[in-house]
């Protein structure tokens, strides 16, 4: 199997999820820590060393899936990726802030400036940037969605980051109903740690990272293992 082939068919939401918390269920806390040093670094960079921190995180769960040993150490093995994780981050980071800018800085400048809107203006106004939200928050879902194994492709197969995101897109459409299927679990899982304020997100974090790494795991296997076996009649004799 090459860099490119991916499986199809493979992927079964609950089953991804059930196996990945199997897998990392007795270091559970090092995933955690994993997890949450990799966001916190992400975040304080200003997004820029996001990319080079999932790769980080992806490689520590790849190599748990594998049968290797993982350490916090293995995090910074994605600041080896750094440029390809870059543009990954690009393509999925900038168009967000300018929409964000397109609809929301009409508001802004309306109440800085003290417009003299009438009520129904003002009305018109929010209908219509909530409306555009709500069209880009689902279009975003969806390309994102596209993009979601660009990180482990960067760390496993060694791809670059256009060609990552290009790959990941293939494989995701091809996979379409178990990732969405994994997506929606995801949303269900997400409620009762929201209900946390939010806090419990943290911890439901490696367990979701876990089942979407076995799940890219199904469809791009290690490189040298057989999951094709020999028909029956090899055998005879």
């Amino acid at each position: 199997m090459n860099n490119n082939e991916f499986r199809k068919g493979v992927i079964q939401p609950v089953e991804c999820f059930k196996e990945g918390w199997e897998i990392i269920k007795n270091d559970y806390w090092l995933f955690f820590a994993i997890s949450l040093v990799g966001m916190l670094i992400g975040g304080v960079s200003m997004y820029i060393l996001v990319g080079a921190m999932m790769c980080g995180i992806y490689y520590c769960f790849l190599q748990k899936i594998d049968g290797e040993p993982a350490s916090l150490d293995g995090l910074w093995t994605g600041f080896s990726y750094i440029m390809p994780s870059l543009i990954v981050t690009v393509f999925i980071v900038v168009p967000v802030f300018v929409m964000l800018g397109i609809i929301y800085t009409p508001i802004i400048m309306a109440a800085v400036m003290g417009s003299k809107l009438s009520p129904d203006e003002l009305t018109q106004l929010l209908v219509g940037a909530f409306a555009v939200d709500f069209v880009f928050i689902l279009f975003m879902t969806c390309f994102h969605t596209l993009l979601i194994f660009s990180f482990h492709l960067i760390v496993d197969r060694k791809l670059g980051g256009i060609q990552a995101m290009l790959t990941s897109a293939k494989a995701v459409w091809n996979n379409l109903s178990g990732i969405a299927g994994m997506i929606g679990v995801g949303i269900l899982l997400s409620i009762p740690a929201m209900l946390t304020c939010g806090i419990g997100v943290y911890f439901l974090l490696p367990i979701m990272l876990a089942g979407y790494t076995v799940a890219y795991r199904k469809m791009f296997p290690k490189i040298g293992m057989n999951y094709n076996p020999p028909p029956p009649n090899a055998y005879q004799g």
